[in-house]
């Protein structure tokens, strides 16, 4: 590879990079990640400066991010005529932006190591590195190498080692092929990507139980308003009295539900001015209790919430989204924005919401105490480790605005995530879809597909004891991280000519 041209040598990391996204969904070749990855580390390793490594990694990253995400272009089309021409600057810099991070990480194991050893030092800080994605600038840690085998039977791994922990994995073992190739040829090379083909398709872990037969019946609700209709005037209450009539449709095989959910920012009404509103859902509900995505004030500032109500459609409790989605939900800078008359994407109520006070849970009564996330939250592992261990999580999420092709399918994979690493099932309600059912392990066992207005009955999965990660969290995956990041300096520098 020392034989390619600078340019040659960037345009093969691009594929390579692209061809490694095709791991998530909606394509799920998680097979061919460790391959990819291997070109990648091979390419960072046999650059002849850091210079030319760090060109090399953030290729790699430019197009990884920008087949990954290429999704993050379908807001701007809801009003195309306004924010159209935003698109393609949009996906060039989030891909070009989040590729820095992998040019840093090439350009690091450049600096301070040289020969195949730096293939395995890259993979250490590359992990290390998009560990910090997930935290820096309120974080963002989607996309990440881990995910890849979320559509594999390593799913079940993440309950030992968390995301990081994946990531690590993909990049450990990507690297030492690409270590045996630099060093001993291709006869042997393929022994690492042949052991991760093994982790993929060997199943880890027995299937989650089966929920219990008196365990509450869970009805999730989804509208199928599109994003382009969602607030005109005169679709509202269209769109309420279609779930208003899911709401009330008829009890299933189960019986009568126990529990109805509405989707994200689905009440048509402030929370405090929807009195007829929520009566009108009690109604329909029929003596069911209810959690619905709204909007509220406290005090004055504007929030994105998650309502309980009881069966006479009063207020039980509210959950106030805590982690914001910049440039959608608000905007950085605010006060300079509101005077530029700017305001994020998703916004509704003026000057953008603020964030609640942090994760909470909520209880339910007899349906336990639930971990609510709304939306963009549930990327996030670390919050539920903030709270007392609940016994099963909630989203609530309107994911509209990103198209149905690969957004949705990558939201739904992060939520089986999140339900693997807890040993928890999560319950997700999604406004145009993917709304599902998610057991302890990690798998779907029930869902309404894209693009779909129905109703999902369905008992709620028992929980698993807590997990290795539930009680340990990133930290022992980090501190391997570390430990692969030194071990391949001090191979590279055993084995460096100098």
């Amino acid at each position: 590879m020392t034989s390619l041209g600078r340019w040659q040598a960037r345009a093969l990391a691009v594929f390579a990079g692209g061809v490694a996204a095709l791991a998530l969904p909606p394509f799920n070749a998680w097979y061919a990640i460790f391959a990819a990855f291997a070109l990648i580390a091979a390419l960072v390793a046999t650059a002849e400066t850091p210079r030319g490594a760090a060109w090399r990694a953030w290729a790699a990253g430019v197009g990884w991010f920008g087949v990954s995400m290429h999704w993050i272009v379908q807001p701007f089309f809801v009003d195309a005529a306004v924010t159209g021409w935003m698109a393609p600057f949009a996906l060039v810099l989030l891909a070009g932006g989040l590729a820095l991070f992998w040019g840093l990480a090439g350009w690091a194991a450049a600096r301070v190591s040289e020969g195949p050893g730096r293939a395995w030092v890259f993979a250490g800080l590359l992990t290390l590195l998009e560990a910090l994605r997930g935290h820096i600038f309120t974080g963002l840690p989607w996309a990440q190498p881990g995910h890849g085998l979320i559509d594999s039977q390593a799913l079940a791994l993440s309950a030992h080692v968390g995301p990081h922990g994946l990531t690590l994995l993909v990049l450990f073992v990507s690297a030492a092929s690409a270590v045996i190739y630099l060093y001993k040829g291709p006869t042997w090379a393929g022994v690492p990507l042949a052991f991760g083909l093994a982790l993929g398709l060997v199943p880890m872990a027995a299937p989650a139980p089966a929920p219990a037969a008196e365990a509450p019946v869970l009805r999730i609700v989804q509208i199928n308003a599109p994003q382009h209709l969602k607030w005109q005037r005169d679709m509202v209450p269209v769109f309420f009295e279609r779930g208003l009539t899911l709401t009330a449709s008829a009890p299933g095989p189960l019986g009568a539900p126990d529990l109805v959910i509405w989707p994200e920012t689905s009440l048509p009404e402030i929370l405090d001015r929807s009195d007829l509103a929520r009566a009108r859902i009690a109604e329909a509900a029929g003596g069911a209790e209810v959690l619905i995505g709204g909007q509220r004030y406290a005090g004055l500032e504007p929030r994105n919430m998650l309502a309980y109500l009881a069966a006479d459609g009063g207020i039980a409790s509210v959950y106030d989204k805590h982690h914001l989605v910049p440039f959608g939900e608000y905007l950085p800078l605010r006060g300079r924005a509101e005077a530029l008359g700017l305001q994020g994407l998703a916004q509704q109520l003026s000057g953008g919401y603020r964030p609640g006070e942090g994760p909470g849970v909520m209880d339910l009564g007899p349906l336990g105490r639930a971990f609510p996330m709304i939306c963009y939250e549930a990327i996030f592992p670390g919050y539920i480790r903030a709270v007392a261990r609940p016994d099963w999580m909630v989203q609530v999420t309107n994911d509209a605005w990103f198209g149905s092709f690969a957004m949705p399918y990558q939201h739904l994979a992060l939520a089986r995530l999140r339900a693997a690493e807890q040993g928890l099932p999560l319950i997700r309600a999604a406004n145009t879809g993917v709304s599902a059912v998610i057991d302890a392990r990690g798998e779907v066992t029930h869902s309404l597909p894209m693009d779909t207005q129905g109703t999902l009955d369905a008992r709620l999965p028992p929980a698993l004891p807590p997990t290795l990660y539930a009680r340990t969290g990133d930290l022992p995956a980090l501190i391997l991280a570390i430990f692969v990041t030194l071990s391949g300096l001090a191979v590279a520098r055993a084995r460096s000519p100098h």
